[in-house]
């Protein structure tokens, strides 16, 4: 056995992990699709469907438009855009240009979006003219954090029996962007014409995408992913899931292209293998389960929460399209694992990545052994290796637990304009640091524990949340379960579960306790427990502790004020 990389004797059947990572232009992507699968559908938006031919000819057309506009090799364009068609075919023209496309999240504010923009210094807006969207730009066009704005007409991207309806009754859900130098309509931008002059990429150099992180730690930074980290990603996605039908898939777009884990494994892992796109705005469980049902996706990516809120649907539909899922973005509870098995005969893999690995790193092989509870072997062409957390040139061994630490083509450039963080993540070898706590086994499958900034230090020994929020999840009264650490005059640190009963449930603190006595230790086991309605989420879904935190020690504030 390799002791660098013992995962290589249980590396699934067919895949190979040290065949050559390619690079490329990511836009080439939608041009070679383009031209195999032309007269195919492409995407799938309300009951509009669009072809391959038509999209990436439209996508050359809005490069053309860029350059008419004197946009430069670099220059960097923000897409403020739930999922429509518009996204991908301004993300790919952007590129064709030579753009750099930063993503904008439409549900952050006002504040939040021109701190992104300035930072990265966009010099044009897309969105749409929407209410819900449209006001945002245009404060950042009052504020000068863009100099521009390209509109893009929602009821355009409809079927023509609703776009005449939705220019009828949803008036109040229109903007009115004025008509003047500032605003530029997607339609003039995309307008055929010339070609668009070819621009030399260089994909090791060139950043095709500047990725905000979450900011959980503080302001966001953007992590530059250059062509070749997204194109190797794509590729390393593609043959891990090597039984994927070329022009014959159909992909669920419920995860907003936004985030860094749908871009890479709904958008560009669509384009590579010529699916269908069937896109959603954003996640609405009736909406997909009946998408699921009528449209018949075979690939559906999502995080816990979806497949979750899915297992519990109450509704009949037949969901049985689906062959392959993949959960990122935060740890699968095994029980929710086993009830969205068990609704849809569809096996979930578990994955891990992050917004700096392009994200995918780590996966559990679709064909191959799937561990619960793991997130499975590193993906072709990348090493994953356990590094002591306050010693990172040290590798811990096989059964201990380390800092999960990366090294592969997908590994961002750095941190836009900040060498400090670049060199703060990064290991005297050169992996990228994540700061998760992980464990490998005997056959080199990888558990993430925890992250370190969430460890709970209660009396010295170190506390793992997942560990009691996999505990709670194990009762069948249990929904959602988030664990953070609060202070104790005792022990420092001690455990509060914040905890989502199912519909129907009468489940007490007594009781809950008494269940976790044996699945816990005595120092893991909550000495506070608070039910719910709902938890936080971050805006993809995920379920946040960074609130939880914050109201805990505002409350001590008030307390320590009153007192």
């Amino acid at each position: 056995m390799d002791p660098l990389h013992p995962w290589l004797d249980h590396y699934p059947d067919g895949v190979d992990w040290h065949a050559p990572i390619p690079a490329a232009p990511l836009h080439r992507l939608m041009q070679d699709t383009g031209a195999r699968f032309g007269p195919r559908p492409a995407f799938d938006f309300l009951g509009r469907r669009t072809t391959w031919a038509e999209a990436a000819g439209t996508a050359s057309w809005i490069a053309a438009g860029f350059q008419r506009l004197r946009y430069a090799k670099g220059d960097r364009i923000g897409l403020l855009l739930p999922n429509c068609p518009a996204y991908p075919l301004l993300f790919f023209g952007a590129l064709e240009a030579g753009l750099t496309v930063v993503n904008l999240n439409p549900l952050y504010t006002v504040r939040e979006l021109e701190a992104q923009a300035r930072d990265a210094e966009i010099r044009a807006v897309a969105t749409l003219d929407l209410a819900a969207t449209y006001p945002k730009a245009a404060a950042l066009l009052a504020s000068g954090a863009v100099a521009s704005i390209i509109v893009c007409p929602f009821a355009d991207m409809l079927p023509p029996s609703k776009r005449a309806l939705f220019r009828t009754f949803k008036r109040r859900d229109r903007a009115a962007p004025p008509r003047d130098a500032a605003h530029v309509r997607l339609a003039d931008l995309a307008a055929p014409g010339d070609p668009p002059a070819p621009v030399d990429i260089d994909p090791h150099r060139d950043l095709a995408v500047l990725q905000y992180t979450g900011g959980t730690s503080g302001v966001p930074k953007g992590a530059m992913l250059s062509h070749a980290n997204l194109y190797a990603n794509t590729v390393q996605g593609v043959r891990w899931f090597k039984d994927a039908r070329a022009g014959q898939e159909r992909m669920l777009a419920a995860l907003p292209f936004f985030h860094v884990f749908a871009m890479t494994t709904v958008l560009l892992f669509s384009v590579h293998v010529g699916a269908e796109i069937v896109m959603l705005p954003r996640f609405e469980v009736k909406a997909a389960v009946r998408a699921i049902a009528r449209r018949r996706p075979t690939f559906m990516p999502g995080v816990p929460t979806m497949f979750n809120a899915i297992a519990a649907f109450k509704g009949r539909a037949d969901l049985t399209s689906v062959n392959f899922c993949i959960s990122g973005g935060a740890p699968l509870p095994p029980e929710v694992k086993s009830r969205f098995e068990a609704r849809t005969g569809c096996v979930v893999v578990e994955g891990y990545g992050l917004t700096e690995t392009s994200p995918c790193a780590v996966c559990n092989p679709p064909g191959g052994l799937n561990k619960t509870g793991s997130i499975g072997l590193p993906m072709p062409g990348t090493t994953v290796e356990l590094r002591d957390p306050a010693d990172p040139a040290r590798r811990v061994p096989p059964g201990e637990r380390g800092e999960l630490c990366i090294k592969g083509p997908q590994v961002m450039l750095g941190y836009w304009r900040r060498p400090e963080d670049t060199a703060a993540s990064t290991t005297p070898d050169g992996f990228f640091r994540t700061a998760d706590i992980a464990v490998m086994d005997e056959e080199g499958y990888f558990s993430v524990v925890d992250r370190i900034k969430d460890l709970i230090l209660a009396g010295g020994y170190n506390v793992y949340p997942r560990i009691v929020e996999d505990a709670a999840y194990q009762h069948p009264d249990v929904a959602e379960c988030t664990v953070i650490g609060v202070p104790d005059p005792y022990r420092g640190e001690t455990v509060k579960a914040f905890v989502v009963l199912r519909p129907g449930a009468a489940l007490t603190e007594a009781d809950l306790l008494a269940f976790l006595k044996d699945h816990l230790s005595p120092i893991e086991m909550p000495k506070q427990i608070e039910f719910r309605d709902t938890l936080p989420r971050t805006l993809i879904g995920k379920l946040s502790k960074k609130e939880l935190v914050a109201e805990e020690r505002a409350k001590r504030e008030a307390a320590q004020g009153a007192a």
